[in-house]
C-alpha cells in the first residue's frame, strides 16, 4: 500500500470498518417480506442513516419509495464551488440461499484465510463503509474538497426499481457532476478496474398454440402440428451452429478494445466441465460486453415425469436478450419480435410479450472523471494502471441515472471481484480490496475537484 498520508489514514481505520461492517452484516435486509421480517431492513436502513448524521450529512432521510421499500439519502455540503459527487450502494442483500453450505453463519462477518464472510460483505454493505472510510480519510486530511450526496438503496437485488422510480419522480435530488456506483468490483483482486459498460436487456415471453387441444401422438402425430416442436425450431433459431446468438439485423460482431478476458480464465471461473466447449466466436471479452447474448430462462412443457404420448397443442418459454452498448433496445426488441415471427413454422399462432426491459450503457471513459480515476487508482495500486472493463449484466439504476443526469459523469467501482464470490454462498469480501478502495475513492474526490478548478 502507498505511504501517502490518506493510505495511512484508511489503513488507521480498518478495524473500525470491520467491527462496523460486522454491524451491518448482521442485519437480514433481504427485502423479500415473504422470507425476511421487514424490521430487518428497516434496522439497517436506520444504521446507514445514523452513520451519515455522525459523519456530519444534512438533510439524511429514509426515502419511502414506491416498492415499498426504503432509500438512504444525505447530503454533505462542499467548498464554495466545488463539484457535487454522488456516491452510491446498497444494503439489502440476497438471501443466504443454503445456510449449511456457508463456513460460517451468514449474517456474522467472520474473518478467515484473509477475507471476511458474510451475507453483503461486498455486494454491498461493504460499499457503504467503502464511502465511509474515504470520506473520513479526507476529514483527517484537510477536509472533503466536494459536495457530497449519498444515496444508498433498499431493494436493489429484488430489481423492483423503487428507487428508480423516486428518482424519476425527485430528479433534483441527486443531481451530480459525477456519480460513482459502488456496486461494481476490480476484474481480479489487486487489479484496479473501472467498469465502463453495461449490456441492456430485454425479457419476452413466448407463447406458441397450434391445436384446439392435446392430441394421442400414435393417432395424429406425424401430420398433426406439435407446438411443442415448433416452440423448439423458434427457440433453435436464435443460435448459430457455434453458439453465437442470430437475430435477423442484430449486429452481432462488436469488439471490444479494453481489458481482455484469457479463455482459461473464464473456463475456470464459469466452471465450464472439462472438454466442453464455449459457444460463440470472437474473444471471451467481445461476447460478454460487446455482443448480443440469448438465453432461454425457461419453457412451458411437461416434465419427463408424468408426460403422455400427446402431440402437443401449447407450449411457451421466457428469452432473454442482452443488448451491447450502441444498440437501442427498443430496437432490439423491435428486431427480436420480427425474427420469432420469421422463423415460427408451419403458420403456428404466436404470441409475445416484453415482461422486462433495460437500455445498454457506455460511459465517456476520456471524461476528466476518469482521469481522476486513474490517477487515484496508480496511488492505491503501486505500480498497476486502470483497467477498463464491461459487464455482462445491467444496473437499471445506472440507465435511468443517466437518462435523468445526461451531463453528469458515471462510474462504476466495488468490492465484487471474483473471489467475493457474491449472490452465491461464503460470500466475502477482501479487506485489502476494500483498504486500496477507499484511498482510491478518497484520492479521487481530491482529483476530481482540483480537475473542475476554473
Amino acid at each position: 500500500m502507498s505511504s501517502h498520508p490518506i493510505a495511512e489514514t484508511v489503513a488507521s481505520l480498518m478495524p473500525r470498518a470491520q467491527q462496523e461492517l460486522a454491524e451491518l452484516v448482521a442485519f437480514q435486509s433481504v427485502a423479500d417480506w415473504a422470507q425476511f421480517p421487514r424490521s430487518e431492513s428497516e434496522k439497517a436502513a436506520n444504521w446507514v442513516a445514523g452513520a451519515l448524521r455522525a459523519e456530519g450529512f444534512q438533510d439524511v432521510a429514509l426515502l419511502d419509495t414506491p416498492d415499498g421499500t426504503q432509500s438512504v439519502y444525505g447530503y454533505l455540503p462542499g467548498p464554495e464551488g466545488a463539484p457535487t459527487v454522488l456516491l452510491y450502494a446498497h444494503y439489502d442483500v440476497q438471501p443466504p440461499l443454503d445456510e449449511a453450505a456457508w463456513v460460517s453463519p451468514p449474517f456474522e462477518l467472520t474473518e478467515r484465510d484473509g477475507r471476511w464472510y458474510g451475507r453483503g460483505a461486498a455486494d454491498c454493505k461493504g460499499g457503504f463503509i467503502m464511502h465511509l472510510l474515504a470520506l473520513r480519510a479526507l476529514k483527517a486530511n484537510g477536509g472533503v474538497p466536494v459536495g457530497v450526496k449519498v444515496i444508498v438503496e433498499g431493494s436493489e437485488e429484488q430489481g423492483t426499481g423503487g428507487l428508480q422510480q423516486y428518482a424519476e419522480a425527485h430528479p433534483e435530488l441527486l443531481t451530480a457532476d459525477a456519480i460513482v456506483i459502488g456496486d461494481a468490483g476490480n476484474f481480479r483482486t489487486g487489479l484496479p478496474t473501472v467498469t465502463a459498460t453495461l449490456r441492456g436487456m430485454t425479457l419476452m415471453k413466448i407463447r406458441i398454440d397450434t391445436l384446439a387441444g392435446n392430441l394421442h401422438s400414435g393417432m395424429f402425430g406425424g401430420a398433426a402440428p406439435d407446438a411443442l416442436a415448433a416452440l423448439i425450431k423458434v427457440l433453435d433459431s436464435l443460435r448459430a451452429a457455434d453458439g453465437s446468438t442470430t437475430v435477423d439485423g442484430l449486429a452481432q460482431d462488436g469488439v471490444w478494445e479494453g481489458l481482455q478476458y484469457p479463455e482459461e480464465d473464464f473456463r475456470a471461473d464459469a466452471k465450464v466441465l472439462e472438454g466442453v466447449e464455449l459457444i460463440g466466436g470472437g474473444t471471451v471479452a467481445d461476447r460478454l460486453w460487446a455482443r448480443p447474448a440469448v438465453t432461454v430462462l425457461g419453457i412451458d412443457c411437461p416434465p419427463v415425469i408424468g408426460a403422455t404420448p400427446s402431440v402437443h397443442a401449447s407450449a411457451g418459454a421466457l428469452v432473454s436478450l442482452r443488448i451491447p452498448p450502441g444498440v437501442d433496445t427498443q430496437e432490439a426488441i423491435k428486431l427480436l419480435e420480427a425474427h420469432l415471427r420469421a422463423h415460427t413454422p408451419w403458420k403456428a399462432r404466436l404470441e409475445l410479450e416484453v415482461v422486462g426491459q433495460g437500455q445498454p450503457f457506455q460511459a465517456d471513459t476520456s471524461s476528466p472523471a476518469y482521469a481522476s480515476m486513474a490517477a487515484a487508482m496508480e496511488v492505491g495500486y503501486p505500480g498497476q494502471e486502470m483497467q477498463i472493463s464491461g459487464m455482462g449484466g445491467s444496473i437499471p439504476l445506472c440507465n435511468a441515472l443517466t437518462s435523468l443526469y445526461p451531463d453528469a459523469e458515471m462510474l462504476l467501482i466495488g468490492l465484487s471481484e471474483p473471489e467475493a464470490q457474491i449472490h452465491a454462498v461464503n460470500e466475502s469480501v477482501s479487506p485489502e480490496e476494500l483498504e486500496r478502495l477507499s484511498v482510491v475513492e478518497a484520492l479521487f474526490l481530491v482529483n476530481y475537484a482540483r480537475s473542475k478548478q476554473s
